[in-house]
């Protein structure tokens, strides 16, 4: 069993290596991105929401978070989440105000990064990462959350 000591956020290596840890050897999808979510959102500065949303059918169906209550049901290609899923492509959004049909799940969220979670080549989820801040995320935050995806996608081969 895994515990964890949340320390001040030093970079996102460290961040990589705590997730290493608290993810080894568990391969629950749930447990792992509970967790996941969790070290995520009490390390990283100035975040809001913090929490992954899974595909079922076809839409994202919220799974586990850290916030204020969340949208439940996003349709492919509807919003940042939607979007990410739709494209495969990560979404770094400095003003969500500004793209196209963003859905306020909180209106205090003012920038977003929103990461596909591939296996097998499908997208099969994404996590997704707001700030009250505009402009909050900036390339090498998207190579980190880029990188705790794949951390948790490989935490799911058991």
């Amino acid at each position: 069993m895994s515990t964890f000591n949340p320390i001040e956020f030093e970079s996102w290596d460290s961040l990589i290596e705590q997730a290493r840890g608290l993810l080894h050897g568990e391969h629950d999808r749930i447990a792992n991105a509970a967790n996941l979510a969790g070290l995520i959102h009490h390390t990283v500065p100035d975040l809001n929401w913090t929490g992954f949303y899974f595909v079922a059918g076809d839409e994202l169906v919220v799974g586990p978070f850290q916030g204020l209550p969340a949208c439940v049901r996003i349709g492919r290609g509807r919003g940042v989440c939607g979007t990410a899923w739709a494209s495969g492509q990560t979404q770094r959004v400095a003003d969500v105000n500004a793209f196209d049909g963003h859905i306020a799940c909180d209106s205090a969220s003012r920038s977003e990064i929103v990461v596909p979670l591939i296996r097998a080549g499908e997208v099969f989820g994404v996590l997704d990462i707001d700030s009250p801040k505009p402009n909050r995320f900036d390339a090498a935050d998207q190579a980190g959350a880029e990188a705790l995806a794949r951390i948790y996608v490989e935490s799911l081969a058991g």
